[in-house]
């Protein structure tokens, strides 16, 4: 379910002459007559903005799942290759994924786990804490990382020449989602 079907949107601009519609909401407090007030705009954008994020990440993972089924690469999810991306050639543990950021799922055990079964990473027990387990990537899961390496010099090659997004735009763009990003970080350490 998107973000805008949880909470219904309101129009942001009113409609165009001729269009024979008419905002027939009335007018809130310190608004003058047919402007919506600038947080219900700011709360349309924000929703705007989770829903496409959401939708985003989706997207991401069937353009590697797709890449994968093409390549005919059957044992591994999208999931799994992010995960195998973001580690790279770091030898890390369990622990350690989700605090340097190379996973945010709930699974992780699970997933590690494929991953070790199906030849793509390596683990083993740290010789201090024999509870902490360390993972890498195997020559097998170094290969896989390198298909999704490629996949994303290529999209980043595409961008500029279809006229999609450039350098500063990414750059603007990466900016405003680290802001939203420390200030939900903010919000979760408010809480405890």
């Amino acid at each position: 379910m998107s973000f805008h079907n949880r909470i219904k949107p309101m129009q942001t601009s009113p409609p165009e002459p001729g269009e024979g519609s008419e905002d027939k909401r009335a007018p809130s407090q310190g608004s003058p007559a047919g402007e919506i007030p600038a947080g219900a705009v700011l709360l349309n954008c924000y929703l705007d903005n989770l829903s496409l994020i959401e939708r985003m990440h989706r997207l991401l993972l069937d353009v590697i799942k797709d890449e994968f089924e093409r390549l005919g690469v059957l044992d591994i999810n999208a999931v799994q290759a992010l995960l195998l991306f973001n580690i790279g050639e770091n030898e890390v543990t369990a622990g350690e994924l989700k605090s340097r950021g190379y996973y945010q799922g709930s699974n992780v055990s699970y997933n590690l786990k494929k991953l070790v079964e199906t030849g793509y990473m390596h683990h083993q027990r740290c010789s201090i804490d024999r509870r902490s387990v360390r993972v890498r990537l195997t020559e097998r899961g170094l290969e896989l990382r390198k298909v999704v390496a490629d996949l994303f010099e290529r999209h980043v090659d595409a961008l500029p020449l279809r006229g999609v997004v450039g350098h500063d735009e990414l750059d603007r763009a990466n900016a405003t989602l680290r802001r939203i990003e420390r200030f939900w970080t903010e919000q979760i350490r408010y809480i405890y």
